[in-house]
């Protein structure tokens, strides 16, 4: 009689396979939990309803105790960094990848040389090349706070970008600072004083090796509509009529290149030339008399949202330290249920075809 061996080297059927399954479920359902485990820990998730003999008991206890080694960590998953294989969508290059609004306490500088600590909101962001998966983004957090402690300038940003971009491999790179700067102010006629807050914002740009200085100030100030003035003179004038012009609080967001050869531009350099510029600054301790004032001097220096973005544009092209430029100028209006708005750039820099579609609601400045 002739015997014929299965050939258990050959690939089975799916037919069979199924046939395998079904012979090792059936086995499954009547089988002890030790002939399982015995056999194949992982059979027990053939069975229906099995609450899978296999799986481990964990602790819901934080291991408050447990501390990692080299080798550990080097079993830990890094998606971010894996192959390009992993890359979902189009494999582009991507311009600006990071964190944004990571706030710590740093120490700047004010022009009389005292140093003041403030509440700093930071952005960091690289470029990401079309073959790369992602980025380590906790490296942008450890690279900066090695500087915390520092009193920040620009060179110190700079240190800061040139770790942080090293870190991650990549060509491009921006740090952007953004903090509530205080400046004590003097009333008009009263002789008291007190703080005004101006919301600056540092940034350091690099694209393809040229890196930019960028200072960003919102300057706050009341816009006394010329034609309202003119109009209620003339209701006065003609018909002895008591009229008021509208005003209203407006906002100027100044943004400007520094120039790399010239000297330092302080805040306070740039805030006194918006104040030259448009000296109907808000005021922070007032009194009568320095209503009155205020009153005085908005009637002196009335102007349209077009005179504020040219008046600004003056000061800042009689600065040497300043390069390309942004005025954004919002009159935030009391008159119409609208806003006017107006916007003048200087160099390349800030010229665009496109405006953030929410740019002119970022102006508004509440109390």
């Amino acid at each position: 009689m002739n015997i014929h061996t299965p050939d258990i080297t050959a690939i089975p059927e799916r037919d069979e396979a199924e046939a395998a399954l079904n012979l090792l479920r059936r086995w499954a359902t009547t089988a002890t939990a030790t002939d399982i485990l015995e056999l194949d820990p992982s059979v027990a998730r053939l069975v229906p309803g099995s609450d899978g003999v296999d799986y481990p008991a964990f602790t819901r206890d934080y291991p408050s105790d447990f501390a990692i080694n080299d080798g550990y960590k080097e079993t830990l998953p890094d998606l971010q960094n894996g192959p390009s294989s992993l890359i979902r969508g189009a494999k582009q290059q991507i311009q600006h990848v990071g964190i944004s609004n990571f706030r710590l306490p740093l120490r700047v500088q004010t022009r009389a040389g005292d140093a003041l600590t403030l509440e700093t909101s930071v952005t960091g962001t690289v470029s990401l090349e079309a073959d790369k998966k992602g980025i380590n983004m906790s490296r942008i957090m450890r690279s900066f706070y090695e500087y915390a402690e520092e009193t920040f300038s620009f060179e110190v940003i700079e240190a800061a970008l040139d770790d942080y971009k090293s870190d991650l491999e990549s060509f491009d790179a921006r740090i952007q600072m953004r903090f509530s700067f205080p400046m004590k102010i003097n009333s008009l006629r009263s002789g008291l004083s007190g703080y005004q807050y101006y919301d600056i914002a540092l940034e350091l740009v690099e694209k393809l090796g040229i890196r930019k200085k960028i200072m960003h100030l919102d300057y706050v100030y009341s816009s006394t509509c010329p034609c309202s003035l003119e109009l209620s003179e003339h209701a006065r004038a003609t018909r002895g009529q008591l009229a008021t012009p509208h005003s209203q609080r407006s906002v100027a967001r100044v943004s400007v290149v520094l120039d790399e050869d010239a000297q330092c531009l302080w805040f306070e350099d740039l805030i006194e030339a918006c104040r030259r510029a448009v000296p109907t600054e808000t005021q922070v301790m007032v009194k009568r008399e320095d209503e009155q004032a205020f009153a005085e001097l908005n009637a002196a220096n009335p102007i349209f949202v077009e005179d504020a973005a040219r008046l600004f544009c003056e000061q800042l092209l009689a600065d040497a330290r300043i390069a390309d430029f942004r005025v954004v100028a919002s009159h935030q209006e009391s008159l119409h249920s609208h806003d006017a708005v107006s916007v003048l750039t200087e160099g390349d820099t800030f010229a665009t075809d496109s405006i953030d579609p929410r740019m002119f609601s970022t102006l508004f400045h509440v109390g």
